[in-house]
């Protein structure tokens, strides 16, 4: 499949898709259920960057936590009951997490609801972040922020499929592997998977339609 041409992932492009959106069907909407958690709702925040080309604000999440350590994800989490709406939850969350302020953020709309193995029913949030924020991660639950180029994660060539066996069962996954810098310039290997990459399968999707 073609990657996603440049002139449609520029900011005024991608805001037009989604005030006009064709029709379409996501790739990826629901794992295989593990572990007892009755659905939970959430929602991520999917930050496109407005850089000189559009990137992707990505957490790697801290070891400790309980539901899935150690995993690169959108900023995000689970709703609230003072949440008006899944976009409120994916601000607020976003700003908890790790400190973007609300302000810088310019919400385009919403993709499919994605449900997760450990039962979150996650609904993600697409939005253009304007540049100067100032980030404040939160060191229990953010172990590193960083950008990936939009135009890399839009490429299907960069992007894979891998079926294991685990716990008696076969399950499948996407993952999207990237080289980048990290905060002390340093090159690194991140290794995006699951709920994130699959996400990002749908995005695609969304913008080859």
């Amino acid at each position: 499949m073609p990657a996603v041409a440049a002139a449609q992932l520029s900011a005024g492009a991608v805001r037009r898709r989604f005030a006009d959106p064709p029709a379409w069907v996501p790739e990826a909407v629901v794992e295989k259920r593990f572990g007892e958690r009755l659905p939970t709702a959430a929602s991520v925040l999917v930050a496109l960057v407005l850089r000189d080309t559009l990137t992707v604000l990505l957490t790697q999440r801290t070891e400790h936590l309980s539901d899935h350590p150690g995993q690169i994800s959108f900023p995000g989490g689970r709703a609230e009951p003072g949440d008006a709406d899944a976009t409120a939850t994916a601000l607020r969350e976003a700003h908890e997490e790790v400190g973007l302020a609300p302000s810088h953020v310019d919400v385009l709309g919403r993709l499919p609801e994605y449900t997760t193995g450990t039962g979150f029913v996650v609904t993600p949030v697409v939005a253009l972040v304007r540049p100067g924020f100032a980030l404040q991660p939160d060191p229990n639950e953010v172990a590193e922020v960083f950008e990936v180029p939009l135009a890399f994660l839009m490429d299907p060539g960069n992007h894979r499929r891998h079926a294991i066996e685990w716990a008696g069962a076969s399950r499948e996954f996407w993952s999207i592997p990237w080289s980048g810098n990290d905060g002390n310039g340093q090159t690194r290997h991140y290794f995006i998977w699951g709920a994130t990459a699959s996400m990002l399968r749908n995005l695609y999707r969304f913008f080859s339609a």
